[in-house]
């Protein structure tokens, strides 16, 4: 079975790694646990720093009359940020403002929960002209994400940080 060697910067000695399975690798799936163990493994390590990584969902359903989910808000808040994740409208519904009454709700509970600001990353064919007429501003481009396209970073506070005394 191969495994991998650290070079020990001190003396030049090779450290032995944890092994690496051998055989064919398949990227495209996990076993159950393996997100959890390396989430867990990461927390543990930047814990002391940070503080423990604790997501907590926000999430807003948009439901048809006959109450299925069409559409919604989907998010999380974590260090005392906002992450929104999905934001979608049916075309259908698109021109009520009920994108807008959406993130509205989810910034006004991101506040409830102490959150300091609000992040979103989208594709500059979907929603970024959105997000900044709802006074995100954008701090990153990741250009051809997808290919032919960009993938825009914005962010917006939300609250304004106390001065410690």
């Amino acid at each position: 079975m191969p495994h991998a060697t650290i070079a020990n910067r001190q003396d030049t000695q090779k450290a032995a790694a944890p092994a690496v399975a051998g055989g064919p690798h398949r990227y495209t799936g996990a076993e159950p646990g393996i997100f959890e163990a390396i989430f867990r493994a990461l927390d543990a390590e930047t814990a002391a720093l940070i503080g423990h990584a604790a997501p907590e969902p926000l999430v807003i359903p948009l439901r048809d009359n006959g109450g299925a989910v069409v559409g919604g808000f989907w998010g999380c808040t974590l260090f005392r940020w906002l992450s929104v994740q999905m934001l979608f409208v049916p075309a259908p519904l698109r021109g009520q403002r009920l994108g807008s009454a959406l993130l509205a709700e989810a910034e006004n509970e991101a506040r409830a929960r102490d959150c300091l600001g609000s992040r979103v990353e989208a594709f500059d064919f979907q929603a970024s002209a959105f997000y900044e007429k709802s006074g995100y501003r954008r701090f990153g481009v990741l250009p051809d994400f997808p290919p032919g396209h960009a993938q825009v970073y914005l962010a917006k506070p939300l609250a304004v940080p106390t001065p410690s005394p």
